[in-house]
């Protein structure tokens, strides 16, 4: 394994470690009855078995080296047990972050893998059990009365995640979703009020909707539509999540932001 490979296993290993701890701090205490607001009926003990399964879902596909699509029924059947509680439910979710950690830190970075959006290899499955996690905590976290917080690398490094995504015609319910987008000269900037100082093209993105395919790319540019706000609330709300303190202003053709959030997230939609 190269070192920048091994380099960026270690740091998706540790983040997501990091974040499921995190997790499981949020919900100490809390009720696993609680309903997670916005996901439709879940409670917490739903929203962990979710979180749980994907983590191990995504760690079976690495560990078996599959090339082809695996099961996600962990991920999706997440009925709670008559005896779920949140200490139980918190224990299994450390448990399986770990595992999932312990496989990505020993499996060489050009080993194929089967993945939903091109990539092929572990790291995909690093990156995005990751941002599964960060996401999840958020709604554990408003879920459990507590208020969240992000660094801004991980926030960015979530926010180019999805906007990769963004570009993908499997992102979509249909390609009329995504092509209902496109119209000349129209862009989107995104602006992150909090990115760290020592990269300047860090926390500005520019997407390109005037053209087919889409492209973003970072850098600061004007734009038809503009969002600015904290890396964390920018984050949250391409996956139509608000926290209680947001600080997000928008500029320009405002209604065309929540129409690509919600047509480009079709796929990762809970």
């Amino acid at each position: 394994m190269t070192r920048a490979a091994q380099d960026l296993h270690e740091l998706y290993a540790a983040r997501i470690t990091d974040q499921t701890r995190r997790l499981t701090e949020a919900v100490a205490g809390a009720d696993a009855a609680a309903p997670v607001p916005g996901l439709d009926g879940w409670t917490l003990a739903h929203l962990l078995r979710h979180v749980g399964g994907a983590h191990r879902w995504a760690e079976t596909v690495i560990r078996t080296r599959a090339t082809a699509p695996v099961s996600d029924d962990q991920v999706n059947e997440v009925t709670p047990g008559k005896d779920d509680d949140v200490p139980g439910l918190s224990a299994w979710l450390l448990e399986g972050a770990e595992q999932f950690a312990a496989t990505l830190r020993a499996t060489p970075e050009d080993t194929p893998v089967w993945t939903v959006a091109p990539s092929g290899k572990p790291v995909f499955w690093a990156r995005r059990m990751t941002y599964e996690t960060v996401v999840h905590r958020y709604d554990a976290t408003v879920a459990a009365g507590g208020r969240y917080t992000l660094d801004a690398r991980t926030a960015i490094d979530g926010i180019e995640e999805w906007l990769g995504f963004s570009t993908l015609p499997q992102a979509y319910a249909s390609p009329e979703d995504q092509a209902a987008l496109i119209a000349p000269a129209r862009t989107l900037h995104l602006h992150g009020t909090d990115a760290p100082d020592d990269d300047g093209e860090a926390g500005e993105w520019l997407i390109d909707l005037g053209t087919e395919p889409m492209t973003w790319r970072r850098g600061h540019e004007k734009a038809t539509t503009a969002v600015r706000g904290p890396l964390r609330d920018i984050l949250l709300a391409l996956y139509e999540r608000r926290a209680p303190d947001a600080e997000l202003q928008l500029f320009g053709e405002e209604d065309l932001f929540a129409r690509w959030v919600h047509a480009a997230g079709d796929w990762l939609r809970r």
